[in-house]
């Protein structure tokens, strides 16, 4: 059993924090909302009015927000951040989709005070969260992975080391990135190929056969036929971890027309109201 911080509970981390308490770890939580911690409610379960008294005691914290705003308030902020109510020897793991060059300062703010990180997001959506079938994407310490693995386990099952700090966030923007193109390409060619009036069902199906799409691909084009588009990955997080690819390729010096281009068609859903549907939304461009 670990003493755990989990900070913010939102649609992925209320899953992973039960996770975690249902495995035997004590856990603290905290939420913006507090109704939502209240809402995880257990009896071995504490609830902090801040991230930095969630974070008292705590042999882990562990974060999962939205964006690298809320990660330096749930960190740094200097009356609530997490980073001071830390006991010397815990560790902290960022499991957000955030910026390589935000992960990499917070390592620095939080080795200053003796602290280790982890950059540990997640492969999987709201479905793999709630049974812990998550693959964690992990930068850091090889020591410290280790020492966390089953920490990771009781919410997920595998996880991958990327190398240092900054390599678990960078390839999560790459798997992003990757997704967000494909569904991008693939409600431009169903907006296509029902403007010729084939038998839309049955052209999907026969492209889905082919090797060029991915598992991926066809149950995003199942969800757009079926007009699904309960979010999962919300048109408007896609839209953001777009604008994370290109930060991260701009400070290198390096260009991404094809995220741009997708990014944009995010964009455009999202002017015409779509932003908190699944990304696979997107196809209501061209229907």
């Amino acid at each position: 059993m670990r003493k755990i911080a989990f900070l913010g509970l939102g649609a992925m981390g209320s899953h992973m924090a039960q996770n975690l308490i249902n495995a035997g770890h004590k856990v603290t939580v905290w939420n913006r909302d507090a109704s939502k911690a209240t809402a995880l409610g257990h009896e071995k379960t504490l609830i902090a009015a801040t991230p930095r008294a969630a974070a008292l005691r705590a042999d882990y914290v562990i974060s999962m927000v939205r964006d690298d705003e809320a990660s330096k308030h749930v960190w740094l902020d200097p009356e609530t951040g997490a980073l001071w109510g830390m006991p010397e020897g815990a560790v902290a793991i960022e499991t957000s989709t955030l910026t390589v060059n935000w992960v990499q300062s917070l390592a620095k703010d939080l080795q200053h005070r003796g602290h280790a990180l982890l950059d540990a997001p997640v492969v999987g959506s709201r479905p793999q969260a709630e049974a812990a079938q998550l693959s964690f994407l992990v930068g850091g310490s090889a020591e410290v992975v280790k020492r966390a693995d089953s920490v990771l386990k009781a919410m997920g099952t595998t996880v991958h080391h990327a190398g240092l700090n900054g390599s678990g966030a960078a390839i999560k923007l790459a798997v992003n990135a990757l997704l967000g193109i494909q569904v991008a390409a693939m409600a431009e060619v169903i907006g296509m190929l029902k403007a010729t009036d084939l038998d839309l069902a049955r052209a999907i199906g026969i492209i889905g056969s082919t090797p060029v799409v991915s598992p991926a691909m066809k149950n995003a084009a199942a969800g757009m036929l079926s007009g699904n588009f309960t979010p999962m990955f919300p048109v408007e997080l896609v839209e953001k971890d777009f604008g994370y690819v290109n930060a991260t390729a701009a400070t290198h010096g390096r260009l991404v027309p094809m995220a741009d281009a997708a990014r944009a068609v995010m964009q455009m859903a999202m002017a015409q109201g779509h932003g908190s549907e699944n990304l696979t939304a997107v196809v209501r461009l061209y229907l």
